[in-house]
Order: C-alpha cells, then structure tokens, then sequence
C-alpha cells in the first residue's frame, strides 16, 4: 500500500467528513458547510479514495457511517479541534463565535429546568455560537464525552474517567407532580397513604424500576406504575385530566409546573439527593468556545435553586 502524503492531501475533507458524519445526510452537510451538494458528494468520493472504505451508506433516513467511519470519528474531532484551538491561540481574546457550536450533553430534566437561561445568558455572552443540546444520562455521559459526541455534559454523577475533569455543581432533590383537579380543595401536600394509592408514571431509561421503588422497598412498601416513559417533558402530557403522579428531580417537576399548570408538592416519602456534577475532556477548554459555553453553564448550576420549593420560585 502506498504511504498517504499529508503534504498532498485536502484537510478540508475532514471538516466535510465530520458534517456529514454529525448531519446524517449530504444534503444537510452542505447547508452547515454553505457549499454545494454536488461539492459534498465529490468530497465523499475523496474521503472514500483516501480511507479506502465506504465510510457512509444510504439508507432511508439519510447516510449511516459505516464501523470505519466511527473509528475515524473522534480522531478527526480531534484533529479539527486542535486546529480551532490553534486559531483561537493565534487571537488572543476574540469574541467572535459566529459558525461555531458546542455540544451539550444533559437529560431533559436538565434542559427544562436549564435550558432557556442558558440560551438567554450565552446570547449575550458569546453572540454567534449556536449550542446544541443532545440527550444522554449518567451511564452514558462519560462515553459521549471520550467519544466527542459532546463537549460538556451534566449528569447525575458517571463522571469518574480518568481522562475526564468534573465538578459538583450542586445536589438534587426529588418532588412530586400531578394534575391539580386531582387534589383536595386547598390541599398542600400528599400522605405516604395517598402516595401508594395513586397511580404513577415512572420516567426511566429502562422503563422497569425506579428509585422510588428502592426506596419504597426498603420501607416495606411497593407503588403502582401504569405506564413508563424515557423523558420528563412528556409528563406534561401524560399526567393532564387523570389522578396520576410522578416523582421527578424538583428542578424539573417546577419548571414543567410552571410552563403546564401541573401542580408540584413534596414527597412524602424520604428521597435520597444525588450529586448535579459537570465534565468535559482534559482538553476541551483550550478551544474558548468550550470555555465560554462552561463559564457560562456553570455560573447557571452554581446559582440555580435545587430544592423542592413551590413553583411560584421559577422565573416568569
């Protein structure tokens, strides 16, 4: 095989490598890349020369990478965020975010209690970066960031990587919701009797077993779940017009409160809090960025309300 000299090779194939890869489609790559679809399928056919694989295949939804291309992933991540990092080196101070987008990794919960301010604080703070939200949880957080599949994550703890840093932002509580023609005339709170008589919906990547069900276990007790989904926000439908409950992370449960008219009231049964930590790669930070998207996100868990008080505490 001959050696491939990087002297006569186009990097710029390897920005078109990751749109395509993060798009799923020519068609989208192009538009990200304001090049055209011609121009991105050429470069394909460049990028298979040079890889010697297929490296995306069509299917009904746009292009799937094939086991080669997810090798090449986050090594060409990589590569091209150490050039933006050079860039950022060679203009010290700039401000400039227009085109550039940062990857935050976080559950729904997260991105409704969250998301909105920091939309608001980053618009003002670094004007032209676009920050995606994707979907993930403590057991996945940590492989999203060593994949490049994210540049900073919040997460429930799963952050112990070596090649990780991580900080403890703050510590959760649980609280409970529910429609409020349910409730008693002026009632304010729930017996554990009425806790266990209730249906719930359980919010769990599994669908099975929750942590109320561990903790009611230890009591003695048992709960009954009559439908399970894997995201907090479509407790906003699933709990208008019946009796049942869900027991959720309060930042949540006041957020979906506040936008619903869903009503949140304290456990009553003793929840165990859990650690709100932030993490990212050792090197992510160089690119600024990454570093202005975590200042920012940051100071957001830092002076944001963990506890289960009344809705009424939630910005307008």
């Amino acid at each position: 095989m001959n050696q491939i000299d990087i002297e006569s090779t186009d990097l710029n194939l390897l920005k078109v490598f990751e749109a395509i890869y993060d798009e799923g489609g020519a068609g989208r790559a192009a538009l990200r890349l304001s090049v055209t679809q011609s121009a991105v399928s050429a470069a394909l056919g460049r990028l298979r020369t040079l890889y010697g694989d297929v490296l995306f295949t069509r299917t009904g939804r746009g292009l799937a990478p094939s086991l080669r291309a997810r090798e090449l992933r986050p090594v060409i991540g990589e590569a091209l965020d150490k050039c933006r990092q050079s860039l950022s080196l060679a203009r010290p101070g700039a401000t400039d975010f227009a085109g550039r987008s940062v990857t935050l990794g976080l559950s729904d919960d997260f991105e409704i209690a969250l998301g909105r301010d920091a939309i608001g604080a980053l618009a003002e703070s670094a004007p032209g970066l676009r920050l995606i939200f994707r979907q993930t949880h403590s057991r996945l957080a940590a492989d999203m960031l060593m994949a490049r599949e994210a540049d900073l994550v919040i997460a429930s703890g799963g952050l112990a990587a070596h090649a990780l840093q991580r900080v403890t932002a703050g510590q959760g509580g649980y609280a409970c919701l529910l429609d409020p023609a349910s409730l008693a005339p002026g009632q304010q709170a729930l017996s554990v009797d009425e806790f266990i008589r209730r249906q719930h919906v359980l919010v769990s990547s599994g669908g099975f077993i929750g942590v109320v069900d561990e903790v009611l276990h230890g009591l003695g007790l048992a709960r009954r779940v009559q439908a399970s989904t894997t995201h907090f926000s479509a407790l906003a439908f699933l709990l208008r017009g019946g009796d049942s409950l869900s027991t959720l992370p309060a930042h949540a449960a006041r957020g979906l409160a506040a936008a619903t008219g869903l009503r949140m009231l304290p456990c009553p049964v003793a929840m165990p809090g859990y650690a709100i930590e932030m993490g990212w790669r050792a090197d992510a930070l160089r690119d600024e960025a990454v570093a202005a998207v975590r200042r920012c996100v940051l100071g957001l868990l830092e002076g944001f309300d963990w506890t289960d008080g009344p809705a009424e505490a939630w910005p307008p």
